[in-house]
């Protein structure tokens, strides 16, 4: 059980809702540099997210979800994620996922005339983050 001294705000943001608000002793996440562990006082920072899987540690257990793209803002005592889509595990379509993936590395591995490669690159990283996080 985490120490209640050690918990702060956590918020997942999305245009459609409230994806998450709750309190947590860590939350983990990726960035387009890399991932980022964050505990409470942590220095103020913000980052640009990268499709990857958000971890939540709270008082009670852990809480993972896919988030894709978006802005993270880290205050001393706030985590606040301004994700494009944030989905829990049961809220997504293992099938439709395989399915972007085999497109996705279809279009990667023919590059036909006018491919934007970095938005198959980004669908392909969706589908597998999707993916792991499904199973």
């Amino acid at each position: 059980m985490a120490d209640t001294g050690k918990l702060f705000k956590v918020e997942i943001i999305t245009p459609e809702r409230v994806f998450y608000s709750g309190d947590a002793s860590m939350i983990e996440f990726t960035t387009t540099e890399g991932d980022i562990g964050v505990y409470k006082k942590h220095i103020p920072l913000t980052a640009v997210l990268a499709p990857g899987i958000v971890t939540i540690t709270e008082n009670v257990g852990v809480k993972k979800a896919a988030v894709h793209s978006g802005f993270a803002e880290i205050l001393g005592e706030r985590v606040t994620l301004l994700a494009e889509i944030a989905e829990w595990p049961d809220e997504i379509d293992k099938n439709r996922a395989e399915e972007a993936k085999m497109r996705a590395e279809r279009r990667l591995k023919v590059k036909e005339a006018g491919l934007d490669v970095k938005r198959a690159e980004i669908a392909l990283k969706k589908a597998l983050v999707r993916i792991g996080i499904s199973k």
